[in-house]
């Protein structure tokens, strides 16, 4: 008997824009139902719409049914008394989701005693045991915080709790994991899967990330457009596709136990529900497309036992035994000639030396008085070799974006040194910088923020050529927007009139107007769907061989990163914690920070994810206000409960410091126990060393 069965559902905004057209699914007790797709394909609509949230303009229609009784229609005091007790829903954002003038307590207190006969002091009581239960520590004096106190994974673990507090039959999980850092998705992921064996409620699992459906779901719709496309068992639907769109998905995703190089991008952008294209909406982004694919949209055949996809040639797509890679080929960059030359044989581009930038930690509205430092970068050191690639990765808060800003600004540093294209910061004044600011430029996550909304496009890209005195503006923007990928003609246009990837093509193109020898890219496709990031990530690697270009690349993601770095440094609280190639960090990582991180990006393979034996980290990042003394990570280190006491002791007193392994020429950790293993595909029942 199915939880909840939504049957034909359709939702229309006004303008006659259908954001969701058809959309069939059931989800039975116990069961997890992945719906993934690119951003606007109508996932988190089709969800708002079944918890009768969306805006009174919209029209839905169809059937929405849980335990057999029709949520359509239903009146809303009917709808308050289902939603929170039957079905509950956790956001993608807890902190517009919490109110933040209650505490976290009072605010699960109140989910409880809406639905539940109980005092005030009961449900307060209750409210403590549910963030006890999603892991979160001294819950009973973290109940009187406000939101703004938790951390992003802490407020999304008291999301959960919310949800979970009634023992609801169905969960609703709407992207629960996009803004959060690695480490803190695999507890979030963690406490999803307590709750759903303390509830035995179903699960619709709505996201972006292949690789959490993979371990998480069951079964899995993939939607395009406002419509299902393909759905069936998440094994035969990732390992046996028969749709184009859903291979392209699969094909595009960096995969940290893949090789190097190039990912397979699906061409274009998908289409705006106000303007669908005739017949299948993918034919215009689709390599198999037909001429009968421009006349009729198909509906979704059987194409297997449980399995149905949306696709003309999907039958001859199962006969033929086509995979991903026979679709979409992947593309071939040529290398550039400096990799020829050994990295030491090479010009340093950019050189830190014991980098430290300590911020004064003030208290009082009127007198103001020092309390504290931060500690956000506390001696770091670094290079990066000409036509190089170094990522720059580690959870939120330890001192990447610091770093960035302290190279940017090419002044002298607090302490230590930096030198770029052999020029000591230190030493450079104002005609000095302006001038050294041509070889060195940067690409910014966001490029909607980064962008002024107020100009054309081609404005944009000539405002570097205009500040510097360059001639011949109009030519040089036309051939910048044309090496990116875009059209000449896009200069006319603004920035809101382009998707995001074709926005950060926009940042990489005013980025390249002076030449620059050494980009800083910060975290440059953050901010893009999957399928859109590998076009970017192939063209900033294109890019650097074409034009001799080295790269320090800020990202959280380290599956992007082995696609497109040469070597990482990852980064603690303030403090490099492990350095070297990426083969060597990504197949034999060290230090017991890189092995978590590494062991908490999820895989698109379902059965290796569901075996793989993870590292689980405890608790948040410690404050860089007030760093643990000795190894700052200790604090966290599931090897430091395996230590002895003189060990322990060592890791207490004594800080370590980035020491060369043995057998390795280019990688080195800080960790008094260093020890390589491999963990990326590491699975359950392998023998912890």
């Amino acid at each position: 008997m199915s939880i909840l069965e939504v049957r034909d559902l359709t939702v229309t905004f006004p303008g006659g824009i259908q954001a969701v057209r058809g959309v069939d699914y059931a989800v039975s007790r116990g069961e997890v139902l992945g719906i993934v797709g690119e951003s606007g394909s109508g996932k988190s609509v089709t969800s708002l719409a079944v918890m009768g949230l969306l805006p009174h303009n919209a029209k839905v229609s169809g059937s929405v049914k849980l335990h057999g009784r029709e949520l359509l229609g239903m009146p809303e005091s009917e709808q308050i008394k289902v939603r929170g007790k039957t079905i509950s829903m956790i956001f993608q954002d807890p902190l517009s989701a919490f109110t933040p003038v209650y505490t976290i307590g009072d605010q699960i207190a109140e989910a409880v005693r809406v639905h539940q006969d109980v005092s005030k002091a009961q449900a307060a009581k209750q409210a403590v045991e549910l963030l006890d239960l999603v892991g979160i520590s001294n819950p009973d004096v973290r109940a009187r915080s406000f939101p703004h106190e938790f951390s992003g994974g802490m407020r999304q673990r008291a999301m959960i709790a919310m949800a979970v507090a009634n023992d609801p039959d169905l969960l609703i999980c709407d992207e629960p994991t996009t803004a959060l850092d690695v480490t803190i998705q695999a507890q979030v992921l963690e406490v999803l899967k307590t709750a759903q064996r303390e509830t035995g409620a179903g699960i619709v699992m709505i996201t972006h990330d292949l690789g959490v459906i993979a371990g998480m779901a069951d079964r899995v719709l993939v939607m395009y457009a406002g419509k299902p496309v393909e759905q069936g068992p998440v094994d035969e639907v990732y390992y046996r596709p028969r749709m184009p769109y859903t291979m392209g998905l699969l094909a595009s995703i960096p995969r940290i136990d893949g090789e190097e190089g190039p990912l397979v991008p699906i061409e274009g952008n998908p289409p705006s529900p106000a303007a669908l294209p005739p017949g299948c909406p993918f034919a215009p982004r689709c390599p198999m497309r037909i001429d009968a694919c421009h006349e009729e949209e198909p509906g979704l055949v059987t194409v297997g036992a449980g399995r149905q996809a949306a696709c003309l040639r999907a039958h001859e797509i199962e006969h033929r035994g086509l995979t991903g890679a026979d679709v979409y080929p992947v593309p071939v960059i040529p290398a550039a000639e400096v990799v020829r030359v050994p990295r030491e044989q090479r010009p340093t581009v950019l050189e830190l030396n014991d980098l430290v930038r300590h911020y004064p930690l003030m208290k009082g509205a009127v007198f103001k008085r020092r309390v504290g430092t931060v500690h956000a970068v506390d001696g770091i050191s670094f290079d990066i070799a000409e036509g190089e690639t170094l990522a720059l990765v580690g959870e939120s808060g330890c001192g990447k974006t610091t770093t960035l800003q302290q190279i940017m600004q090419l002044e002298a540093p607090q302490s230590g040194r930096i030198v770029v294209l052999g020029q000591d910061s230190a030493e450079l004044g104002k005609a000095g910088r302006k001038a050294l600011r041509r070889d060195l430029q940067i690409v910014f996550q966001d490029p909607m923020a980064a962008l002024d909304p107020r100009m054309p496009v081609g404005d944009i890209v000539a405002e570097p050529l205009r500040a510097h005195g360059r001639k011949n503006v109009d030519a040089k923007v036309a051939e910048l927007l044309t090496l990116v990928g875009l059209t000449p003609d896009s200069a006319e246009r603004y920035p809101q009139q382009f998707s995001g990837g074709q926005r950060q093509r926009v940042g990489i193109a005013r980025a390249l107007a002076l030449e620059p020898r050494l980009l800083v890219l910060d975290e440059p496709v953050s901010a893009l769907d999957v399928s859109i990031q590998a076009g970017v990530i192939n063209l900033l690697e294109e890019l650097k061989n074409a034009l001799g270009l080295s790269y320090l690349f800020v990202a959280h993601d380290l599956a992007v990163v082995r696609h497109l770095a040469d070597r990482v440094a990852v980064m603690y609280l303030g403090r490099i914690a492990e350095i070297g190639t990426v083969r060597e960090v990504y197949d034999h990582p060290a230090h017991p920070y890189t092995q978590a991180l590494l062991s908490a990006i999820p895989l698109p393979d379902p059965e290796t994810e569901r075996n793989r034996k993870r590292i689980l980290l405890e608790g948040d990042l410690p404050s860089p206000a007030d760093p643990p003394s000795g190894c700052r990570f200790r604090t966290r280190c599931p090897k430091f409960a395996r230590l002895g006491a003189a060990e322990q002791r060592r890791c207490v007193d004594e800080e370590p410091l980035v020491a060369q392994l043995a057998n390795a020429d280019d990688h080195g950790a800080a960790c008094h126990y260093a020890e390589q293993i491999e963990v990326i595909t590491a699975s359950e029942n392998q023998e912890e060393k």
